[in-house]
């Protein structure tokens, strides 16, 4: 979203091998072909990637080499290799490769996925659905959801059961999208279509990344009918939606219309039916799970964290006094638009990245071959030790504007980076900002004891367990 014209038109340069000298050494990396990597991967545990990522960063540097056979995959996590390859580098850098064409089964060749001349089109004619205004306008949408997650809990709270705040960020994020995109309230049993086709998704592309060999999805296997019977559902209730628009017609101030209202400037063409359908998938996938996972983590790293809890309330009283907040409010709670940063640095939904190599190219001295994958992770760059003091604490201070210049742009990119930077990242903060601001004002959620919960990277950065908590209600709230 704050990638603005000009980065869209920079990738229209044409496509030219880059310069560099013509010896170069291969990166340092495991002697343990990727192949026998990938094996440990399919039978270990899900965290086991996040220990192969940070442990092949700290064993050889800031350019690794992982080569498995005829496959070489690259790994670099120094900001300045991550603004190399998303930024001044980026056209040899490109989305079509084997881990984004797993993506391609969930949301076709959307913004997300697609390259090129398609990427381009698709991203001129979405880009004022998501202007800043326009967004602003969404921030009621944004708060009357989660005020009517609070109606709910109320009587949640006087029983003083504990809540998955997992599914209850679900839910607050999956009203949102579906009013933004829609106008609609999405009724109960398409919320839980979203959410269970969703998880499919992700196991399914968890499962298909960590055993590459396993048969093609037009085999009949019972994980590739499941995948499909999802698929399957998700396209369909897509479509009738967008089928039912054009039908009435109807002008809507939602996402969806502005997106059926779009036209090429050149050819007056506007998306057809196809792409349409790809780019809610997108947008519904991504505006659901992303933001919801953010929020839990933000409320599990506040719990165990009361000094910075009581940090936020005391700037929440001072602005808001208990009044439901505005996009006018955002800019004047720094404090708690930072514990959304800081949670999105120890806790990148998006915690790995990848892009296919183009030409031969010279990052850090190193040589990187044509027809590679490149492998990013905020994950791990987000905790480099030369970068983060103390970097598994959690401190929102770290996002203070004086400490933010004075650190490297990619030290921090949850949201990517460069031309194809998430079009929809100033939507999923102000929300994140604006449901916890609302929430925090009138309770205090608390985990219930029994254990740490460790990330788990199925596709985005999950708890690993039910994050349970009880809710404490606030002082002097209504």
């Amino acid at each position: 979203m704050s990638t603005n014209a000009q980065a869209v038109e920079d990738t229209q340069q044409p496509l030219q091998s880059p310069t560099a000298p013509t010896v170069l050494k291969d990166p340092p990396g495991p002697p343990t072909k990727l192949l026998n990597v990938i094996r440990t991967l399919a039978f270990g545990s899900s965290d086991d990637w996040l220990r192969l990522y940070m442990g092949a960063a700290q064993e050889y540097g800031d350019v690794v080499r992982m080569s498995g056979g005829p496959m070489k995959v690259y790994f670099v996590h120094h900001p300045d290799h991550v603004k190399h390859v998303l930024q001044d580098n980026n056209q040899n850098y490109v989305k079509k490769n084997v881990l984004n064409d797993l993506l391609k089964l969930v949301t076709g060749a959307g913004l997300l996925t697609s390259d090129g001349d398609v990427w381009r089109r698709r991203r001129k004619l979405a880009q004022p659905a998501f202007h800043r205004q326009h967004i602003a306008d969404f921030a009621t949408l944004m708060t009357e959801a989660a005020e009517s997650l609070l109606g709910r809990w109320d009587t949640v709270a006087q029983d003083g059961r504990p809540l998955d705040m997992l599914a209850e960020m679900q839910t607050v994020a999956s009203l949102i999208v579906g009013r933004a995109l829609f106008s609609a309230d999405l009724s109960p049993t398409y919320l839980e279509d979203v959410q269970d086709t969703g998880l499919t998704a992700m196991q399914y592309i968890d499962y298909r990344s960590r055993r590459p060999l396993a048969p093609p999805l037009w085999v009949p296997t019972r994980m590739n009918r499941r995948f499909q019977k999802a698929m399957r559902l998700s396209s369909d209730n897509v479509s009738q939606i967008i089928k039912k628009r054009r039908q009435t017609g109807a002008e809507t101030g939602d996402l969806l219309g502005m997106l059926l209202a779009a036209r090429d400037e050149d050819t007056g063409e506007g998306l057809s039916d196809q792409e349409l359908r790809d780019e809610v998938l997108t947008f519904l996938g991504a505006g659901n799970e992303t933001t919801a996972v953010t929020l839990t983590w933000a409320w599990y790293l506040l719990s165990t964290h009361p000094d910075i809890e009581r940090n936020l309330h005391a700037e929440l009283h001072a602005v808001l006094g208990g009044r439901i907040p505005t996009a006018d409010d955002a800019p004047n709670l720094p404090y708690t638009r930072m514990i959304i940063d800081e949670t999105l640095r120890l806790y990148p939904a998006a915690w790995v990245m990848s892009r296919g190599v183009v030409y031969d190219d010279d990052i850090g001295g190193y040589r990187i071959r044509k027809g590679a994958i490149m492998v990013l992770s905020p994950y791990v760059t987000h905790r480099r030790p030369d970068v983060w003091d103390s970097p598994e604490g959690f401190d929102p201070e770290r996002f203070t504007p004086e400490k933010v210049a004075a650190r490297p742009r990619y030290a921090y990119f949850p949201f990517g980076g460069g031309p194809r930077q998430c079009i929809g990242n100033t939507f999923a903060l102000m929300e994140a900002q604006l449901v916890l601001a609302t929430v925090a004002q009138r309770y205090r959620p608390s985990l219930v004891p029994g254990g740490t919960v460790l990330p788990d990277p199925i596709f985005t950065l999950r708890p690993d367990r039910p994050v349970m908590m009880t809710l404490q209600p606030r002082e002097g709230s209504a």
